[in-house]
């Protein structure tokens, strides 16, 4: 594999493939898109978890939806606005994610069947404000933990979906943050 080295600004060289070899690469298996031979990730393992993230979000947005929508008492308001707003932000992650898979060569699956087997969260229906927002913590927290795990399983063989995850965490944290402070004021 021929290569040379290039000395960027801090002074280190760094061994890189010739431009010949990379363009014969960028033409071999074009069809596969941005998945090249540099791909180190195993891309079956990652599209089922992928998949997985997937299924969790829509369980997510629907459950946040239904509450939006069902929440009552004196505080529902602000909470439903709450849950809306999280509802939203879960419909941007599952895009997110489904648009990931496509990258990858996988179909993302909309099919409800398959979103209640693969959602790493249950489908909770609640009566009171109090258990929907425990409800939601409970499911945010489950979010939160299978995806450092994914972001760990990932580590450096795919950085494009391990930053999107990440992404992702971090809003995931905010909710439960969020959650958290909605489960003292309003609970």
């Amino acid at each position: 594999m021929p290569s040379t080295h290039f000395t960027g600004a801090t002074g280190r060289a760094a061994p890189l493939t010739d431009d010949e070899t990379l363009r014969a690469r960028a033409r071999h298996h074009i069809e596969q898109g941005p998945v090249t031979a540099g791909y180190r990730g195993d891309r079956q393992v990652l599209l089922d978890l992928l998949a997985r993230a997937l299924a969790t979000e829509l369980t997510c947005m629907l459950r946040y939806k239904q509450h939006a929508l069902t929440a009552q008492g004196l505080n529902a308001e602000s909470v439903s606005a709450e849950f809306d707003k999280h509802a939203q932000q879960a419909q941007a992650h599952a895009y997110a994610v489904a648009a990931r898979i496509v990258q990858l060569g996988g179909l993302p699956t909309l099919n409800p069947w398959h979103i209640a087997a693969r959602s790493h969260v249950e489908y909770v229906e609640c009566a009171t404000l109090k258990d929907m927002i425990r409800e939601n913590l409970v499911a945010e927290r489950i979010a939160i933990e299978s995806y450092r795990e994914t972001i760990d399983y990932i580590a450096a063989d795919d950085p494009t979906t391990r930053r999107l995850l990440e992404e992702i965490l971090a809003v995931e944290e905010q909710h439960a943050d969020e959650l958290t402070s909605l489960m003292g004021r309003y609970a």
